[in-house]
């Protein structure tokens, strides 16, 4: 008989240590916000594959599609053949984006490889080799973009020399202690102490961190950047790959700053769990590779395009964005109402929410929010954690979720911090 524990003993014989696992079981089926694993228990998905499933588990829009594309083919290769999925979700990207002017929208595989491109696309237009990013962003595993990466542990470790020249500033949050004006300090010291920014190709920055711990970016931030990447013609990118597609109660995160970014990546919940990432951008940045240098075997699969053309139809016609800042709002209030001194900071745009959990002087309690990750796990929910001290958790529950399942998993969360 196959179980949990015989498929963890098979796994452990055959993988790496070095590709972890948060939970110690298999799932066998899911459907929505609900998982069942190899042992039949049942589990609340507050995880959503890490903020890819805002559609929630196999919707069946997004399978239906999917099941009729497969009939058809399943791969040319977008550089070899042409497919029309390719072109339409480009150009839904296009009207959608929050940049004004001519775009173009590129496709890859994986959020990585997204970002690789916009420092590739950024170099390509400016002639410049320098990336500025940001402490405590997440940019994805590849060696540049560990380079991006604003935190060491457990992703940089023993993995270097990283690819340069990448300099890290300060990222702005009150619950970082970190004003702006000494963000914007921290970069003027980049520029007075490791690269001029006449050779700075890009600034790459997420409106709102992901593995960093959910910190958002504000809008006065956003146009101080933005002022200084006019200034030195340096490419402004936005990270959206996490808090893009609907996460924060608008499709893109950045459309709530008020600024412009020149690119801007987006992936996770473009396609409701099948792999695909985009690049959109200003036309004449994007236009700047030679031909032939952008792509990939896989970028841009049929499959995973007219997966995202549903996703797009289903945010619209179940009220997504709507649905986001509802969710936000009511676990945020749920929270607060606690009213534990063990609940520290609380934020959220939409339903992208995290909340740190905190010890009798205030001080970041990483063991407290790794034991109620557990407990919560007993109890038949997943939670996941972040942040740079690990003691914050974060909220990635479909945005489809029904009503009584998500106030069953907030229940759950409530009986484990007033035990």
């Amino acid at each position: 008989m196959t179980t949990n524990q015989s498929l963890l003993e098979r796994r452990k014989a055959v993988l790496p240590t070095g590709l972890g696992v948060a939970f110690p079981i298999f799932a066998e089926k899911a459907k929505n916000s609900e998982i069942w694993d190899a042992d039949g228990k049942r589990y609340i998905d507050f995880v959503g594959g890490i903020s890819v499933l805002n559609t929630g588990h196999s919707h069946p829009k997004i399978t239906q599609r999917v099941h009729e594309q497969i009939d058809k083919f399943t791969h040319t290769a977008a550089q070899m053949i042409n497919y029309e999925s390719y072109v339409e979700l480009a150009e839904k990207l296009c009207e959608k984006a929050p940049i004004s002017g001519d775009k173009r929208a590129l496709f890859l595989t994986t959020g990585a490889e997204a970002v690789e491109n916009t420092i590739k696309i950024a170099r390509a237009k400016t002639g410049r080799p320098g990336v500025i990013s940001f402490v405590g962003g997440w940019h994805g595993r590849t060696l540049m973009c560990m380079s991006l990466t604003g935190k060491v542990l457990p992703y940089k470790k023993n993995f270097g020399p990283m690819p340069g020249p990448v300099f890290h500033a300060l990222f702005p949050a009150e619950e970082l202690n970190v004003t702006e004006a000494q963000a914007l300090h921290s970069l003027e010291m980049i520029f007075q102490a490791d690269i001029d920014p006449s050779e700075v190709a890009a600034m790459i920055i997420e409106p709102v961190q992901g593995e960093g711990g959910f910190h958002q970016v504000t809008p006065s931030f956003a146009k101080a950047l933005r002022e200084i990447c006019d200034e030195h013609g340096i490419v402004l990118i936005f990270d959206e790959v996490q808090c893009g597609f609907a996460r924060t109660g608008t499709l893109f995160a950045g459309e709530q700053l008020g600024v412009e970014p020149d690119l801007m990546t987006t992936a996770k919940s473009l396609a409701g769990g099948y792999p695909i990432s985009a690049v959109i951008g200003r036309a004449d940045i994007m236009n700047a590779p030679q031909v032939g240098g952008l792509g990939g075997t896989y970028s841009g699969s049929p499959i995973a395009t007219v997966a995202a053309l549903a996703v797009m139809e289903v945010i619209e016609e179940e009220n997504l964005l709507e649905r986001s800042i509802e969710i936000g709002d009511k676990i945020a209030g749920f929270l607060k109402d606690l009213n534990l001194d063990s609940i520290g900071n609380i934020r959220h745009k939409g339903a992208m929410l995290a909340f740190d959990l905190v010890d009798s002087e205030g001080k970041p309690d990483a063991a407290a929010t790794a034991n109620l990750k557990q407990k919560a796990f007993e109890k038949g929910l997943l939670l996941a954690s972040c942040g740079m001290y690990g003691n914050a958790i974060r909220v990635m529950v479909p945005l489809t979720v029904e009503d009584d399942v998500l106030q069953e998993g907030l229940d759950i969360i409530k009986e484990i911090l007033t035990a």
